[in-house]
């Protein structure tokens, strides 16, 4: 029991610390005097099981982790790492949606200068494949290679959708084109198969 009132004590002194939280901002989101959790952190009382489900959910941690002997350190270095993920993402779809921005801005100007609202529909379809190319490129960098493979197989479907809608506004009809996106897929699923290089052993 000493032991659970030494971790509990313990934990909440560090992760409050690391929250950049006083003990008065802590019990004010509590609803608790900043007495209560100065005698929680100084290990002279244990808070109830409703205040750690609070504690869990204000630190964002799991709820074991108040009462086990576990290193701060890493869970704080494991929380950065979820929240530069979550950046990351933000970033990939704020790229993405300029794109789609630019796409919708230049189709607003064409219909308003040159009246073509035909030709100007195109403009959504070459977005496509930019918005693809920009997925790849964080994609490659941040996150999880292996969807690449997906990315890629996007990124050849709608690059020939785009030259085969192009050749029919102008009345040509090149459908067989498509036959170059069956040979890519073929390309990209034997590419699937590689396996990568592993360091040879000294």
């Amino acid at each position: 029991m000493e032991d659970i009132k030494d971790n509990i004590s313990r934990n909440i002194s560090e992760l409050r610390m690391l929250n950049n939280m006083t003990q008065s901002e802590l019990a004010e989101e509590l609803n608790y005097s900043d007495k209560s959790v100065s005698k929680w952190e100084r290990g002279q009382a244990i808070p109830d099981i409703t205040v750690l489900c609070k504690l869990s959910d204000i630190f964002n941690v799991p709820l074991d982790y108040l009462v086990k002997n576990v290193d701060i350190e890493n869970i704080s270095k494991e929380k950065i790492n979820t929240n530069k993920k979550y950046n990351y993402r933000v970033i990939k779809y704020i790229c993405e949606s300029l794109v789609w921005f630019t796409a919708l801005f230049s189709f607003v100007l064409t219909t308003l200068i040159i009246g073509e609202v035909r030709f100007a529909w195109l403009y959504f379809f070459y977005a496509l494949p930019i918005v693809l190319i920009v997925s790849l490129i964080f994609n490659s960098i941040w996150f999880d290679r292996r969807k690449n493979y997906y990315i890629i197989s996007g990124l050849i479907w709608s690059v020939l959708a785009v030259i085969q809608l192009t050749f029919f506004y102008f009345g040509i009809k090149i459908y067989t084109i498509y036959l170059l996106g069956i040979a890519g897929e073929i390309i990209i699923v034997l590419w699937s198969f590689l396996k990568p290089r592993t360091p040879k052993k000294k």
